[in-house]
């Protein structure tokens, strides 16, 4: 019974993780029905640039952090800005193209600059520091991503429920040239949107880098909070958080029960099933456009 919430409370915790890629995925759809598949390279792009200020610069760490927050929100604006709104006669299909070429251009920008060998990020909380509750144990830093994911989670949801910008998101989303009708100025939603997505995605890159830091170590969980939104609904931060719980948990239960070097398999069968018989996801209502 130990091992079982051992397992549980461990995918409880790397779930956070996924979940934080989720909410930074869900709040660019919401907005643009686009999928950004260079949410992780956004985080990586901001995880090394925190590096070179802490290391290169030597600008403590309470300084950096804000600045790396900052310099997240900026890149989001900027790839907003000077990518995606030149785009001309865009479709989903080619917004999608595009973020998978930022995708592989700041991939290409972060290894050409600083290599392909993994670093170590200074953090003031250690991923090796344990935290006891009863007989399970847990990294501190998983402890401290957990809380994190949970109260963005519900800053974010009661700001686009009970703010006139978070109302002109979806609205945004749902008829772009309604919105504009009421006076909505679609195109600032859409540059703030991305901001606000890059500095969550952000966050998540900086808890999950002093575990593991190089080059591809955002490919893994933005794909796993691909899958989380998924599964939850692309629509739906809370959905695409209990997503991100699902997945964490699953996926240990089968490599602690089954198969360790499948274990990573599970959440794409997961998307599968999700796609078969719930496309919208468990949490997201489904919507149907008439013409």
């Amino acid at each position: 019974m130990t091992d079982l919430l051992q397992i549980v409370a461990s995918g409880i915790a790397v779930g956070s993780f996924y979940a934080l890629m989720g909410l930074s995925m869900v709040l660019i759809y919401k907005t643009s029905e686009v999928i950004n598949f260079a949410q992780g390279e956004m985080a990586l792009a901001s995880v090394y640039f925190t590096y070179f200020i802490l290391t290169a610069r030597h600008v403590p760490f309470y300084l950096a952090f804000p600045a790396a927050l900052a310099f997240s929100v900026f890149l989001g604006f900027f790839l907003e800005f000077a990518v995606l709104r030149r785009a001309k006669e865009p479709n989903v299909l080619g917004m999608i193209i595009i973020t998978i070429g930022i995708e592989m251009i700041l991939l290409g920008l972060v290894s050409w600059k600083f290599g392909a060998d993994p670093k170590t990020l200074p953090f003031p909380v250690s991923p090796y520091g344990s935290v006891t509750i009863g007989e399970i144990f847990l990294s501190s830093l998983e402890v401290l991503t957990f809380f994190v994911a949970i109260v963005i989670m519900l800053g974010l949801f009661l700001f686009l429920r009970f703010t006139r910008f978070g109302v002109a998101m979806k609205a945004t989303q749902q008829n772009p040239v309604a919105a504009r009708l009421m006076g909505i100025r679609t195109k600032r939603i859409l540059l703030v949107t991305w901001g606000i997505s890059s500095l969550v995605g952000c966050v998540a890159g900086l808890l999950i880098a002093p575990g593991t830091m190089q080059p591809y170590m955002m490919w893994d969980p933005m794909l796993k909070g691909f899958a989380a939104a998924v599964l939850g609904g692309m629509t739906s931060l809370p959905g695409s958080v209990a997503g991100a719980y699902i997945i964490g948990i699953v996926e240990n239960l089968f490599g602690g029960y089954i198969s360790i070097e499948f274990k990573s398999v599970v959440a794409f069968f997961i998307i599968v099933l999700a796609l078969c018989f719930r496309p919208s996801g468990l949490f997201a209502r489904h919507y149907v456009k008439k013409v």
